[in-house]
């Protein structure tokens, strides 16, 4: 798990690169030229709105635009005959993503899938063991940190741009996104730390700044 880690390090490191050279080329150059009228409206909202509309147009030209632009490249799948649809770079970012961790895990979204209920109906709950919260309320403060807005409206607007058929990739995606969720949870608890007075703290970030 630890070459895991540090596989997942050097992976994200690279993509990191690879974005900011990718934003650097004429790829990620903004569709519209500098003197268009797009860029001209921008100026003239900059210039009425004062210095807090300069860096909001400052922020959205140079740094948002470019990063939209590697995101949601699409490398031309759109006009593949086989494919037909725009694949972003970040979808596929994903799904190489889940697929390698389903993997490298050995299935472990199917094979862990029964013992997943039993920890969430408590059969595993000992109140002798450390920590501050139980499997359960563990799930419902992960559950109301993560359902939301996005995926209440995002499965109605998913459906309504693309058919009935987008519920079957939403649910591959969710299959797949079991193990990438089980890896990010599994590294979170690797690097937690405790502090003296009993609580902990850890997370996908603490990744970063542990050797």
């Amino acid at each position: 798990m630890r070459q895991m880690a540090k596989r997942s390090r050097l992976a994200t490191l690279g993509i990191f690169f690879l974005m900011v050279t990718v934003a650097a080329s004429p790829l990620a150059q903004c569709e519209e030229a500098s003197g268009s009228p797009a860029s001209e409206n921008a100026a003239e909202s900059a210039a009425a709105g004062g210095w807090q509309a300069h860096i909001d147009t400052w922020f959205g030209e140079n740094l948002v635009a470019p990063i939209a632009k590697v995101l949601f490249y699409d490398f031309g799948s759109s006009k593949v005959q086989w494919i037909g649809v725009r694949l972003p770079f970040i979808v596929m970012w994903l799904l190489a993503g889940a697929i390698f961790f389903t993997l490298a895990m050995r299935f472990v979204n199917l094979r862990g899938f029964r013992h997943a209920i039993k920890l969430t109906k408590g059969d595993y709950d000992d109140p002798a063991d450390e920590g501050e919260v139980s499997h359960f309320q563990a799930l419902a403060s992960a559950l109301s940190a993560t359902v939301g807005l996005g995926n209440i409206a995002g499965v109605a607007i998913a459906v309504g741009q693309g058919g009935p058929g987008a519920i079957f990739w939403m649910i591959l995606a969710g299959l797949l996104g079991m193990s990438t969720k089980f890896t990010e949870c599994t590294l979170g608890q690797m690097y937690r730390k405790v502090a003296s007075d009993g609580t902990v703290s850890g997370g996908r970030c603490t990744i970063c700044v542990t050797g």
